[in-house]
């Protein structure tokens, strides 16, 4: 069983949320990070992402993340951030596309991680974490919320949403540049508190959506530095499994090596049947398949030269797991198979686009020469990576972009 915890969270002032709030540290390159902060000095971008102010030095300088602890604690002596007297709860709310997302911020264990009760089913790699690691020991933070899941069989959810009355104003709101809210409410009633840790305490797993990294990270800061308390708690926002989206993950290659476009597509037919797929909507965030009974198949989108293709395989009921994903067909056949692409975390040439994207941003990618081939993916249904982490699998790199994105800065957990 899984267990919550409240916890008097750092937040900005109410006039200084839509300022403070900011993109997640990991989603911005540091020249990106440098043209905010020229719009908005207020960013949490100087906390998440201090090595963007500091370009002559190298990213992990101890400088670099002594300066994230700084831009805090500067934060808080000018009141831009307030520490809550007193800890609480808090439910984030997200509104997009005329959907509304409603998850419950507490703090959760490392215990729980170590024991399998915090299930995940992504690697991390070891820069990254470290790169975390450090960050959360400096700043004395845990400021990037994890992302998690739990299986709704008990009508939680719609508990949580009837916490907030329809009306009820919020803590902090924040309109992002793309059309979506953000809200957080706090919670300090503790009877109300306390039937929330009641009702969550019969959850037997939670299951990490978007964060591995930053959930690993402060399990090693206290394992490292820790002797209980605050330090072996992060920060977590919990969704009902059923309550969340997924997009599926694009690819992009940049050297097709000796294939040219129309020998590659003649390749992809050793291994997939191949048709043109014409009056592809390119506003959309994923192509439909035009195959019957495409629950049958491995189904990928291949644009490459102005046209794209749909390209089926029939699923090998042999194939259980991870194995069994569209990505990792893909990575077996095509990528390594045809390319030679046998690191699909480190190779230059295969890059990512998340997939809350349209899909015109692949076809201009492509069509303005910056990549060679562009392969949209389907979305991997949630039960699927439920189903995974409790058999301990691993799915490939890259297989599943999670909604809603969460803003840094609204909630921080400090532990100093």
């Amino acid at each position: 069983m899984v267990r919550i915890y409240r916890f008097a969270a750092v937040r900005p002032a109410r006039d200084a949320a839509s300022a403070i709030a900011a993109v997640p540290y990991d989603v911005v390159t540091a020249d990106e990070v440098r043209e905010i902060l020229k719009k908005n000095p207020e960013s949490f971008l100087r906390v998440s992402r201090p090595d963007a102010e500091l370009p002559d030095l190298p990213p992990d300088d101890d400088r670099v993340y002594l300066r994230a602890r700084e831009n805090f604690l500067a934060l808080l002596k000018n009141g831009r951030m307030v520490r809550d007297p007193t800890p609480g709860l808090y439910l984030y709310r997200v509104t997009q596309d005329g959907e509304t997302f409603l998850g419950l911020a507490c703090c959760l264990d490392v215990e729980d991680y170590r024991a399998n009760h915090i299930r995940r089913h992504e690697q991390t790699r070891y820069d990254k974490e470290e790169d975390r690691t450090r960050h959360i020991r400096v700043t004395q933070t845990h400021n990037g919320p994890v992302v998690l899941l739990y299986e709704d069989d008990t009508d939680l959810c719609h508990f949580i949403e009837s916490i907030v009355p329809t009306g009820t104003a919020p803590d902090e709101e924040v309109h992002a540049g793309n059309g979506t809210v953000h809200q957080v409410f706090r919670i300090s009633d503790p009877k109300v508190m306390d039937t929330i840790e009641q009702r969550f305490s019969r959850v037997p797993n939670l299951y990490i959506a978007d964060g591995h990294h930053r959930a690993k990270s402060a399990v090693n800061v206290a394992e490292r530095y820790g002797g209980g308390g605050e330090i072996s708690r992060f920060l977590g926002v919990l969704f009902a499994h059923d309550r969340v989206r997924i997009h599926g993950y694009s690819r992009l290659i940049t050297d097709t090596g000796t294939y040219t476009p129309a020998s590659f597509i003649e390749g992809l037919k050793a291994f997939f049947t191949v048709e043109p797929y014409n009056h592809v909507d390119g506003n959309g965030f994923q192509i439909a398949p035009k195959i019957k009974d495409p629950d049958r198949y491995h189904v990928v989108h291949v644009y490459t030269e102005g046209q794209w293709y749909e390209c089926t395989r029939p699923i090998d009921p042999g194939l259980t797991g991870p194995e069994s994903l569209d990505v990792a067909v893909l990575q077996r056949y095509v990528l390594e198979g045809m390319l030679g692409i046998t690191d699909p975390r480190g190779d230059a040439r295969l890059q990512y686009l998340g997939g809350a994207r349209p899909v015109r941003d692949l076809m201009e990618l492509v069509d303005a020469g910056t990549y060679r081939v562009a392969i949209a993916m389907q979305p991997v249904r949630v039960d699927t990576v439920l189903a995974i982490a409790d058999a301990g699998g691993v799915m490939p790199p890259k297989s599943t972009w999670f909604e809603p994105k969460l803003l840094s800065g609204l909630l921080v957990h400090t532990f100093d």
